[in-house]
């Protein structure tokens, strides 16, 4: 099963067994508040616990109880209260340099908690949700291959720039104010550099092999119009995606920040678990058996040795 499918039929009993989870997770977690200062000051600083036990009690911890006892509407009781928390916690550990393990713990449940309502209320992760705006799978326009390799280089030029300098940065900038910054080595931050030059090679590669053999570009809105197996798709399925990712911990390594590798890592999951299904749906409906033959051939994240040669077929 993909994992699109299995997302699709989750039941809401998936989403009740996180809630059950999380109700008894962060009741421990209170647990350790009163009982060890250290707990208490890695994730609330210095505020009052009392103060923060009282609401948040019974708005996540009861509610997610309840949540998993079968009470759905709940959920929007959680999720809502776990962003709130999240976002005044982030505002305090910038402003204080304290509770930065709370962020991302807060954060993580405000994720979780936002994931599993939707499968107690829906039955189902609705992973379609996703596609919108620049992300809408549409086959690009017809055009010259000089005008994809253009859009091919903006595209190319806006999400590198996001995704691999501006949030890294913020993480980084975060990761150092709410004291979460673990020393690299000087070995690895090179490493890191091997690693972000090779990937970037490959992504350019993949690029220009999108852009001139498939007659459109990497972004879902304006997809190639043709099946693409030529430059790096003859030895591995998804080479933007996997340069993507490289790209994404190699600039983590150099920063040294356990946190930027940890969100490219994250980013692989989402893409993997998410995009990459419905994307394959998507090329399994418009080349049929070509495409079907070329994912048994070439596997999606482990590179052939030997290059992918497709059997034309017979006249």
């Amino acid at each position: 099963m993909s994992s699109s499918s299995l997302f699709e039929r989750l039941g809401a009993r998936a989403g009740r067994v996180y809630f059950a989870f999380q109700a008894v997770a962060a009741a421990l977690w209170w647990v350790g508040v009163f009982a060890s200062d250290s707990i208490r000051t890695l994730t609330l600083g210095g505020l009052d616990p009392v103060l923060i036990a009282i609401v948040d009690i019974p708005l996540f911890v009861v509610a997610s109880a309840l949540i998993a006892f079968g009470v759905r509407r709940l959920a929007w009781v959680v999720a809502p209260w776990a962003a709130v928390v999240t976002s005044g916690m982030a505002i305090y550990a910038t402003l204080s340099g304290e509770a930065g393990w709370g962020v991302l713990v807060m954060a993580a449940a405000t994720a979780g908690s936002v994931a599993a309502g939707l499968v107690v209320r829906l039955g189902r992760l609705p992973v379609g949700w996703i596609l919108f705006g620049p992300f809408r799978i549409t086959v690009a326009p017809i055009a010259q291959a000089r005008t994809h390799v253009v859009r091919t280089g903006v595209q190319v030029f806006v999400f590198w720039g996001l995704f691999l300098v501006v949030f890294p940065a913020v993480i980084v900038i975060l990761e150092q104010r709410w004291a979460l910054h673990v020393a690299f080595p000087i070995a690895v931050r090179w490493a890191g550099l091997v690693v972000l030059i090779a990937a970037s090679a490959l992504g350019i590669w993949s690029a220009i092999a999108m852009s001139t053999r498939g007659a459109g570009t990497p972004l879902p809105s304006a997809t190639a119009r043709t099946l693409v197996i030529a430059g790096p798709y003859r030895f591995v399925r998804n080479p933007m995606a996997l340069a993507g990712i490289a790209q994404g911990a190699a600039v983590g390594l150099m920063a040294g920040s356990w946190l930027v590798v940890t969100y490219a890592l994250c980013g692989s999951l989402v893409w993997n678990g998410v995009v990459r299904p419905l994307e394959e749906r998507d090329l399994v409906a418009r080349f049929g058996p070509a495409y079907a033959d070329y994912a048994r051939r070439v596997r999606c994240w482990l590179p052939r040795i030997t290059p992918f040669v497709p059997v034309a077929p017979r006249a």
